[in-house]
C-alpha cells in the first residue's frame, strides 16, 4: 500500500452527498461507501476527523428566506448534522472502525460533547472523530465548522468532498466550458469568488496554513487515492 502524504486530515462531506439519488434524507448505500473510503484511510494509518453538512435534511437559510427566524432555522440545521453524523458513525461501526461523535450542542444521551481535549484523545486512540452540530453557533456554515475543527485538531489538510472533481470557474454541470483549476491559493479563491467553501472557512484555513483539497465525494476510493498523491483534485494552498 502506498504511503499517505498526510497523517491527520479533516474530511468535509456535504449533507447532499448522503442523499445519493434520493430527493431527501440518507441513502444508506452512499453512507456505507463513504465509510469504506474512510476505513481505507484509517488502514493507511491516517487519523481522520469528519464534518458532515445537513442540507439533505434542513437548511436554516430556508427558514430565513421565508421570513422566519434565522437563529431558530440554524439550530434546526445543526440538529440535521447530528442525524447525519450518527448515520455515518453507524456505517463506520459496521466496518469495525472505532468511531465517536462529538457534538457542539450538548446532548449527552445521544453523543459526547465537543472539546479539543476529547478530540485529541480519541484521535490518539485511532478513532474516527465525527464533528456534529456545526460550530454550535447560528450564522456559521458547516464549511466554517470544518475549517475550525481542522485547526483545532491540527489537521494537515481539509478534504472537501463535492459533487464534482475539483474547483471550476462556474458550475460545470450548467456551463460545460467552465475552466477547471488544478491549483489555487486561498487568496485567489477569495478574490475570484469561487464557491467552493464560504469566505470565513477559506480565510480561517489560510490563516492557519491549512491546504484545502477539493475532490469528488462520489468516486469510490478517491479519498485514499488522493491521500497518496494521486487522483483528480484541486489543491488550494499558498505553497
Amino acid at each position: 500500500m502506498s504511503q499517505p502524504i498526510y497523517k491527520r486530515v479533516l474530511l468535509k462531506a456535504s449533507g447532499e452527498a448522503l442523499m445519493g439519488s434520493q430527493g431527501f434524507g440518507i441513502d444508506v448505500t452512499v453512507s456505507d461507501r463513504i465509510a469504506s473510503d474512510i476505513a481505507e484511510a484509517r488502514a493507511m494509518g491516517v487519523e481522520v476527523g469528519v464534518v458532515v453538512g445537513g442540507g439533505n435534511i434542513f437548511r436554516g437559510v430556508a427558514v430565513a428566506s421565508k421570513g422566519g427566524d434565522r437563529v431558530t432555522g440554524d439550530h434546526m440545521g445543526m440538529l440535521g448534522t447530528v442525524i447525519n453524523a450518527l448515520a455515518l458513525a453507524t456505517s463506520l461501526r459496521k466496518l469495525d472502525i472505532e468511531t465517536v461523535v462529538l457534538s457542539a450542542i450538548s446532548m449527552p444521551e445521544i453523543c459526547e460533547s465537543f472539546s479539543q481535549r476529547a478530540t485529541l484523545y480519541h484521535l490518539s486512540l485511532g478513532r474516527v472523530v465525527i464533528f456534529a452540530g456545526g460550530t454550535g453557533n447560528p450564522f456559521f456554515t458547516t464549511d466554517s465548522a470544518a475549517a475550525l475543527r481542522a485547526a483545532e485538531m491540527g489537521a494537515q489538510a481539509i478534504f472537501k468532498g463535492t459533487q464534482v472533481d475539483g474547483i471550476y470557474s462556474a458550475d460545470p454541470k450548467k456551463f460545460p466550458d467552465a475552466e477547471r483549476f488544478d491549483h489555487l491559493t486561498h487568496s485567489q479563491v477569495l478574490e475570484k469568488g469561487l464557491a467552493v467553501m464560504d469566505v470565513a472557512a477559506v480565510a480561517l484555513a489560510r490563516e492557519n496554513s491549512i491546504p484545502i483539497i477539493v475532490f469528488s465525494i462520489h468516486e469510490k476510493g478517491g479519498f485514499g487515492e488522493i491521500l497518496t498523491g494521486g487522483g483528480r483534485k484541486t489543491i488550494v494552498s499558498d505553497n
